[in-house]
């Protein structure tokens, strides 16, 4: 009886967590500007792929989709590289300032990106780095960069010193233990310290609308709102962008989900 209600729990539970979805679809797939409809067909009879025929032959969808990238890429990589050797010093070290140091990382943490968008932007001003790429690179990395520090220092507590012991006594160097010994065992946190960050840049869209001004610049989540107006809004072209811009985090997190394994120094120090 009981893992037959655990299945009844599993089955609503999945139901309403694809329900928004699967009506995002089917809303992209109606022809014209229709929201709301009567059928409970998940393909309307007369579905067609007009919205995302549009989208890219009537709108600057693949320069958005260039320019988040960009962006995200660049905020992947300047949040991963990093956040692994930081992550390092404070796992392995002892030095001054170590515990000062994490307590404010922590203390970043406590506060909403949204808190920090007026000194953020002020900053960015005085800097002349508003509408470039270069501002929202700085401003994503570095409120994504305290939480994959401390993504990075939780993972490396958990991989046995003896390991690095072990390859200084072989004549390795530091370094060398670190990059030929570590970090392939800290994969799974480097998979996961990649994805937030690439995540965090791509779906953002209040501090960018505050940062890029010119079109041309726009990412993604800006190139979305275009399509809302105050007197109406294209309902086809938003669900075919929306269905068009999570294909991508989909198929990274697919693609990473071999490294998402935890457990990889059981073992390791045995033999």
């Amino acid at each position: 009886m009981k893992k037959l209600l655990l299945y009844i729990f599993l089955i609503l539970f999945t139901a309403a967590t694809l329900y928004p979805i699967v009506n995002v679809v089917s809303i992209s797939l109606r022809p014209g500007d229709r929201l709301l409809t009567t059928s409970l067909a998940f393909i309307p009879p007369d579905a067609s792929f007009d919205s995302y025929r549009r989208l890219f032959t009537e709108n600057p969808f693949v320069r958005l989709l260039l320019n988040s990238t960009l962006v995200a890429l660049a905020v992947t990589v300047t949040g991963v590289a990093p956040a692994s050797t930081a992550g390092y010093a404070f796992s392995r070290f002892r030095f001054r300032g170590r515990g000062f140091g994490m307590a404010m990382l922590l203390t970043t943490q406590m506060f909403p990106a949204t808190m920090l968008l007026l000194p953020l932007f002020v900053m960015l001003a005085k800097l002349h780095l508003i509408n470039s790429y270069f501002g929202i690179i700085v401003v994503y990395a570095a409120t994504a960069l305290p939480f994959c520090i401390w993504q990075m220092k939780g993972y490396y507590d958990t991989i046995p010193p003896s390991l690095e012991e072990a390859a200084l006594i072989d004549g390795c160097t530091r370094w060398q233990a670190f990059f030929k010994i570590i970090l392939p065992l800290a994969a799974p946190a480097l998979v996961i310290t990649a994805l937030f960050s690439f995540m965090t840049a791509w779906s953002e869209y209040v501090v960018a609308a505050q940062v890029l001004q010119s079109e041309e610049m726009f990412t993604l989540p800006l190139g979305l709102k275009q399509f809302q107006s105050n007197m109406t809004t294209e309902w086809g072209l938003y669900a075919a962008g929306s269905v068009l811009i999570s294909i991508p985090v989909i198929a990274l997190f697919l693609f990473l989900t071999r490294w998402l394994v935890s457990g990889l120094t059981l073992g390791s120090v045995k033999g």
